[in-house]
């Protein structure tokens, strides 16, 4: 099979997402590093991509060159992954989108509510595909775990518990750190710290593995370090539209946890539970009966589970293996099998939505407001 053309921008030398990228997309020889805009600095950005093995006259200095040398070329790539700071996502995805691109864009999709209804509508105008990286839900326990929801194995939802929370900026003393100050100056974050940054991440799981939307919900936001514009704790009641009642919490003041995602699902009739740190075991307890471990890459998972499991069981399986299966994923997209679990600009649009409306509850005392996206009521 012809490997796919694949084009990056941003995820530079030092990037904190840019090595997963470069290791997902070609763990399973689906997609080959063919351009890049690399860096903020042309030069570096230049000269890194040709470190990588990219040709020197597809080695681009920003993302404007980037789209003007690939666009006319006979052999132009066949996807493009955003990977630059949250506030260029939007202007960069539509310009791409619009000149018959595919993309993956990193989260959040947009910095408003209104881009993001934007981004669904050029997609729907040009056809092409627009994935958002909410990785963790191509963990395969994680496609497991939305396979037994959807196959009536616990019974109907009654309640999601969800938390990403972490202490790794929880230094009153390491406040003005460049790589953590940002996260919560709304010049350069948005309207949302840890909401935006972590929290988004446990909510787009939560309607993931139960196979519905937040409807409504209530937000408490805090800034427990004095310094921080936005906050760094938050707490978001939801309901979702088949009546599921959701409880998550994030933050990046909880010292002592490491990655700190899980999330936890309680139907009728059993309840499942996963951990980031753990993501090979999901824990299932039926109603009554005994807690049980399914391991990843044994017998008898659903099929979605099945696809995605790389190595055989009890062989762990992380985080860049994680960004593959969304790579998997598109691959699967571009050449026209189009896999249900792929996130999509729906899913970009509605988390945006819900982080503006959070931030509304948290400004109201936590009144309850509607979360879904005005051109999806």
């Amino acid at each position: 099979m012809t490997k796919l053309k694949w084009g990056m921008i941003g995820g530079g030398e030092g990037s904190q997402i840019g090595p997963a990228h470069r290791l997902g997309a070609q763990a399973d020889g689906l997609f080959e590093l063919s351009a890049g805009a690399l860096d903020h600095r042309a030069d570096v950005g230049r000269k890194y991509a040709q470190q990588l093995g990219i040709q020197k006259d597809r080695a681009y200095g920003d993302w404007q060159e980037m789209l003007a040398g690939e666009k006319n070329r006979t052999d132009r790539i066949d996807l493009v992954t955003v990977a630059t700071p949250n506030a260029t996502h939007f202007e960069i995805t539509k310009a791409f989108l619009e000149a018959g691109f595919n993309v993956l864009c990193e989260k959040p999709m947009t910095m408003s509510i209104e881009e993001g209804e934007e981004i669904v509508r050029v997609v729907k105008t040009t056809g092409k595909i627009c994935a958002v990286n909410y990785c963790y839900s191509a963990y395969p326990m994680i496609r497991q775990a939305r396979a037994m929801v959807r196959a009536n194995e616990i019974g109907k939802i009654r309640l999601v518990v969800t938390n990403f929370s972490h202490g790794h900026h929880g230094d009153a003393t390491d406040a003005d750190n460049p790589r953590v100050r940002w996260r919560y100056d709304p010049k350069m974050a948005g309207v949302s710290g840890q909401f935006a940054d972590c929290g988004i991440h446990a909510m787009h799981m939560a309607s993931f593995i139960c196979d519905d939307e937040v409807e409504r919900l209530s937000a408490d936001f805090a800034s427990t370090i004095s310094s921080r514009e936005l906050e760094d704790d938050a707490m978001v009641n939801f309901r979702m539209g088949r009546g599921t009642v959701g409880r998550l919490w994030t933050s990046s003041v909880a010292i002592g946890r490491q990655h700190g995602f899980d999330i936890q699902v309680f139907g009728e009739t059993g309840g499942l539970r996963w951990a980031s740190e753990q993501p090979n075991q999901l824990i299932y307890t039926p109603v009554g009966g005994r807690t049980q471990i399914i391991e990843k890459g044994e017998s008898g998972l659903h099929e979605d589970a099945t696809r995605l499991s790389r190595v055989s069981v009890a062989h762990p399986e992380g985080f860049p293996l994680a960004v593959a299966n969304i790579y998997c994923d598109l691959a699967d997209a571009i050449r026209g099998e189009i896999r249900d679990g792929l996130p999509n600009a729906i899913d970009g649009l509605r988390s945006m939505t819900a982080v503006h409306t959070a931030v509304k509850s948290a400004k109201s005392d936590g009144k309850w407001l509607d979360a879904r996206p005005p051109m999806l009521r």
